[in-house]
C-alpha cells in the first residue's frame, strides 16, 4: 500500500511547501531517491496527458512541414499564365450579401471599376438581406446600371442554404463561362479579372485563388494579430500546398471558378458552414486543378470587434470539421496519393486541437507535479520537445510568413507574437464548442461576420443591431482566466518562476477575449450611416 500513497504525499508536500523548496530538496536531499514507483493514479493522469501532448505536437510539427513545402517548391510559384486568350470569355461576378448596408456601396463601386469588356461581363448582387440593406442595395444597383454597368439585383425572400444557396440561385441565370466571387467586405482591384482569367487557358484549371490583404490592418492590436494569422494561412499554407500538388481550398471570396468545374463537382451544397472548402475538395477529387496566385492581392476589411472575430473563427472551425466528416472518406477511398491524403487529414482536422487544448489545460498542473517527482531528465528529453513542437511552431510559422511578406520590417511582428499566442488560447472555449457541435452533428445557421466599413483609426464602429453576443462563453473565459491568475500567483509565491510566462499566456488570452466580448457588446454608438445620432465608441484595442 505504501507505493500507492507516495504521490498523495508528494502532492501534499508540494501544496504546503511549494515547488521551489521541493525542487531544491529534490536535488540536494537524497532521502527519497529511488522511492518513486509508478501507480494507477499516476498512469490515469499521465497516459491521457501524453496522448494529448503527442497529438498536439503532431499538429504543431506539421506547421514546420508546411514551411518546408513552401521553400522546397518555391520554384513552382505561379506567376504568369502559360498562354493568353485572344478573345476574352464571358465572366459573371457574384456578390453575395446579407445585411451589409455599410459596405455594399464600396463593394459595388470597386466591382463596377473592374477592367473587362462590358459586353463580356455580368455582375450579380445576390442579396439575402432582411433590413435596410434591401433598399440601399436596390438603389445602388439602379444607379450603377444607369451608368452602363451590367449589374443586376437578385433578392431572395428566404435564406435557404445561406451563402451557398445564394450562389446556387445566382448560377441559375448566370451567363458567364467563368465566375468570380467577392464577399461584401472585399475591394477587388480594377485589374483583378485580367490577372486571373488568362490562367484558365489551361483547360485543366478549375479555380484560381488570390491572396487576401487587409484594408484596416493597423486599426488596432486585434486587427494586427488577425492580419498575421491570415498571412500565415495565405502565404505558407496555401503556397506550400498549392506548389507541392496537394489539395487546397477556395476561400469563399477573391477567387474565380470555371463554371464547368462547379457543375461537375455537384454544385454548391449547404450541409456545412464552409461550403467553399466542401466544393473545393469535391472539384479536386473530380480531377480539376487549382492555382494559387500569391502575388495577386485582393484587399478586405478585418473584423474590428472581438465578438465578430470569435464568431468568424468558430464558423470556420465548425465548418472544417463538418467537411472532414463528409469529405475525408471520399479522399481516402480515391486515387489520390498518400501525400495528398495525409495533407487533407491535417488540413481538415486541425481544429480538433481546440478541445485537446482544454484537456491539456486540465491535466497540465497535476502532470507537472508527477513529472517533477519522476525527475528532470525525463522532462528535459520527453516533455520539453513535445511542448516545443506543439507551441513554438506557432510563433515560428507566423514569423516566417511575415518575413516573406515584409523582408525589411518583419521583426516588428515579434511585438505581436505574445498576443497572437494568447489570442489563440483565448479562442479555445468558443472553437471547442463549435468543434463539438460539428462532431455530434448539431446543425446551426450561418452567422455572418458584421462589416462596418472601418478602414482607419478615424472610423468608428456603429450598428448595434449587427453586434453579436456570445451568451455565457465570455463569463467562462473570465473565470478560467482567474483560475490561471491564481496559478501564476501560486507559482511566484513558491518560486516556480519558469512556469510563469506560459501561465501568463493563458491569463491574458482568456481575459482578453472575455473582457473584449463583454465590453464591445455593450457600447451602442452608431457612427456609420445617415442614422447616426449618438456618440460613437472606438473599439480599437
Amino acid at each position: 500500500m505504501g507505493s500507492i500513497f507516495q504521490p498523495s504525499l508528494l502532492a501534499l508536500f508540494v501544496a504546503s511547501k511549494g515547488l521551489g523548496p521541493y525542487l531544491r530538496q529534490h536535488f540536494l536531499d537524497k532521502t527519497f531517491q529511488g522511492l518513486y514507483q509508478v501507480n494507477a493514479f499516476d498512469l490515469a493522469l499521465l497516459i491521457p496527458y501524453f496522448i494529448v501532448l503527442i497529438i498536439l505536437a503532431a499538429y504543431g510539427g506539421h506547421r514546420y512541414w508546411l514551411v518546408y513545402l513552401y521553400y522546397k517548391h518555391k520554384k513552382n510559384k505561379t506567376t504568369e499564365p502559360t498562354a493568353r486568350f485572344t478573345d476574352l470569355p464571358r465572366v459573371t461576378v457574384q456578390l453575395p450579401i446579407f445585411n451589409e448596408q455599410y459596405v455594399v456601396e464600396r463593394l459595388l463601386d470597386a466591382v463596377c471599376r473592374l477592367e473587362y469588356p462590358r459586353e463580356k461581363l455580368d455582375i450579380q448582387l445576390l442579396d439575402d438581406s432582411t433590413d435596410e440593406t434591401i433598399e440601399v442595395a436596390r438603389a445602388l444597383v439602379d444607379r450603377y446600371a444607369a451608368l452602363g454597368n451590367p449589374v443586376t439585383y437578385i433578392h431572395r425572400e428566404n435564406r435557404h442554404g445561406f451563402k451557398a444557396g445564394a450562389l446556387e440561385a445566382g448560377l441559375q441565370t448566370a451567363k458567364g463561362e467563368f465566375v468570380a466571387i467577392f464577399d461584401a467586405d472585399f475591394v477587388p482591384p480594377s485589374d483583378f479579372l485580367l490577372k486571373c482569367i488568362h490562367h484558365f487557358t489551361d483547360p485543366k484549371i478549375g479555380m484560381v485563388q488570390t491572396r487576401w490583404t487587409h484594408i484596416n490592418r493597423n486599426y488596432s492590436l486585434l486587427t494586427e494579430v488577425e492580419a498575421i494569422l491570415l498571412d500565415g494561412h495565405f502565404v505558407l499554407e496555401h503556397s506550400g500546398r498549392a506548389r507541392s500538388g496537394v489539395f487546397f481550398n477556395f476561400n469563399g471570396t477573391a477567387g474565380m471558378w470555371r463554371r464547368q468545374a462547379i457543375d461537375e463537382a455537384g454544385g454548391w451544397e449547404h450541409d456545412t458552414l464552409t461550403e467553399d472548402t466542401d466544393l473545393s475538395y469535391r472539384a479536386q477529387l473530380k480531377g480539376w486543378k487549382f492555382l494559387y496566385l500569391q502575388d495577386v492581392e485582393c484587399p478586405a476589411e478585418l473584423p474590428v470587434e472581438m465578438t465578430a472575430f470569435k464568431t468568424q473563427q468558430a464558423r470556420w472551425a465548425k465548418g472544417l470539421i463538418q467537411v472532414s466528416k463528409k469529405i475525408l472518406p471520399q479522399v481516402f477511398s480515391s486515387n489520390a496519393s498518400r501525400h495528398q491524403k495525409v495533407e487533407a487529414w491535417y488540413h481538415l482536422t486541425a481544429n480538433l486541437s481546440y478541445p485537446l487544448m482544454i484537456v491539456l489545460s486540465v491535466l497540465l498542473l497535476p502532470a507537472m507535479v508527477i513529472r517533477f517527482y519522476q525527475g528532470w531528465f525525463q522532462m528535459l528529453y520527453i516533455d520539453l520537445p513535445l511542448f516545443m513542437a506543439s507551441t513554438f511552431s506557432i510563433s515560428s510559422f507566423y514569423l516566417v510568413s511575415q518575413k516573406e511578406l515584409f523582408p525589411k520590417s518583419w521583426l516588428r511582428s515579434l511585438l505581436f507574437l505574445p498576443l497572437l499566442m494568447a489570442l489563440g488560447i483565448g479562442l479555445t472555449i468558443t472553437n471547442t464548442r463549435a468543434v463539438l457541435e460539428a462532431l455530434v452533428g448539431k446543425q446551426t445557421s450561418f452567422v455572418r461576420t458584421p462589416k462596418y466599413r472601418v478602414e482607419s483609426k478615424k472610423d468608428k464602429v456603429g450598428a448595434k443591431k449587427y453586434r453579436k453576443r456570445l451568451g455565457w462563453v465570455p463569463w467562462i473565459e473570465l473565470a478560467i482566466g482567474c483560475y490561471f491568475a491564481l496559478t501564476v500567483y501560486y507559482a511566484i509565491d513558491n518560486e516556480n518562476y519558469f512556469t510563469v510566462p506560459f501561465l501568463l499566456l493563458f491569463v491574458i488570452g482568456y481575459w482578453c477575449t472575455g473582457l473584449m466580448s463583454l465590453l464591445q457588446g455593450r457600447f451602442t454608438g452608431i457612427s456609420v450611416g445617415a442614422e447616426s445620432h449618438t456618440k460613437p465608441f472606438p473599439v480599437g484595442v
